[in-house]
């Protein structure tokens, strides 16, 4: 079969042996897989992130002197079922699975690791128990972005984010974007989202945010106090101070109304920040500039080292949370959300290439005004992305 190999930062088209699928595989022929900003980071970066992973007890990850077959945003169609499968899906039954692969006694991550070979390929193996069909009649490319928008439903689920809660989204490339379209499936009436490109901002407006601004005119913090948020200790000093004042005109007990105002939500409102560009020096810009109790979500990977100031952080008692893909059932709903047109990601989608053209579009999408989303179709002769 034909695949794209990446190896000491060159891409490359081969021919690999047709993949045999073990106890519990399954061998799929891709119909689609995404290109992924950590696939574009991993050609050059790929030491620093197995350096990484092995500090975190996976020593199995891709380096560059091997030959690495990226891609685990896909969707396949069932061509072979290992032996023992248990599966109900027959042939031919298109299908989408978490990048995950059982290989012996170990467990790899699809598309990262010479042990589990990803989807820029006309075949890749999936893990039978992570398969999931795909529903009514979801075309292909949408279907294939059942994982990145599973990142983004992750995020935003780790963000608590509350419909009338302010959602700011630093930084509108695919994940960015992809959060967008998450909060404002979950009904968030406000999402203000920032990026210095024109282009990523027209896209994140087709994507349903409600503010869009550009961070070298305007901070995406502005309007704040407007907007009930705290934006200096002043105002915080004078809110405890001004609250206490007027409970202690009330005939009861204070401290009884202070407790039920915080069963009842009565708190200091705050914005949700989503950080989703993941270059150093981000999280703490935003630590130093977001309203006071805001609570920062991180979902731009960042492998080089990052610099914050806990005081700064402390005295505005910034709540910092930082997510890493998604469960099963995370998935599992993500895709019946784009089945079912609670999620329409069709505004990413900017171009397919084959194989072939593969390179290419690795060099596209370092133009950030001209790409967000591309798709390789392993059977198309397009050679640069459309």
């Amino acid at each position: 079969m034909r695949a794209v190999v990446c190896q000491n930062a060159e891409l490359e088209v081969v021919d690999l042996p047709e993949p045999e699928p073990a106890r519990g595989q399954v061998r799929l022929e891709v119909l689609r897989c995404g290109i992924c900003g950590s696939d574009l980071h991993a050609r050059h970066g790929i030491d620093a992130w197995a350096d990484l992973a092995e500090s975190i007890g996976y020593d199995r990850f891709g380096r560059s002197a091997q030959p690495v077959v990226f891609g685990h945003e896909f969707s396949g169609r069932v061509a072979e079922l290992g032996p023992g499968s248990r599966s109900k899906l027959p042939t031919g039954t298109e299908v989408v699975a978490l990048p995950l692969l059982r290989s012996g006694d170990a467990v790899d991550a699809t598309g990262l690791s010479t042990h589990a070979p990803g989807a820029y390929a006309e075949q890749l193996l999936v893990q039978e128990a992570l398969m999931m069909p795909v529903p009514n009649g979801l075309p292909a490319d949408v279907a294939a972005l059942t994982e990145p928008m599973a990142v983004a439903w992750h995020a935003v689920a780790r963000g608590e984010v509350r419909k009338r809660d302010v959602a700011i989204v630093i930084g509108c490339g695919p994940v960015g974007l992809g959060v967008i379209l998450c909060l404002k499936a979950r009904g968030v009436k406000t999402v203000v989202a920032s990026d210095p490109s024109p282009g990523r901002r027209a896209l994140a407006t087709r994507c349903g945010a409600d503010v869009v601004v550009d961070p070298a005119v305007e901070s995406p913090f502005a309007g704040g106090k407007e907007r009930g948020h705290l934006v200096n200790a002043a105002d915080a000093f004078e809110l405890a101070v001004g609250t206490r004042e007027k409970l202690e005109r009330l005939p009861v007990g204070w401290w009884h109304l202070w407790r039920l105002g915080e069963k009842l939500g009565a708190m200091p409102k705050r914005p949700v920040i989503f950080e989703c560009v993941g270059v150093p020096g981000m999280i703490s810009d935003i630590v130093d500039s977001a309203p006071l109790f805001s609570r920062v979500v991180v979902v731009g990977v960042c492998v080089g080292p990052d610099k914050l100031t806990p005081a700064m952080a402390i005295n505005k008692e910034i709540d910092l949370r930082f997510v890493l893909a998604y469960t099963p059932l995370e998935f599992r709903d993500t895709l019946h959300a784009l089945a079912d047109g609670k999620l329409d990601p069709r505004p990413l989608l900017t171009g397919t290439v084959g194989l072939d053209g593969v390179d290419a579009a690795f060099t596209a999408l370092g133009d950030l005004e001209g790409q967000a989303k591309v798709l390789i179709d392993p059977r198309s002769s397009a050679t640069a992305p459309a």
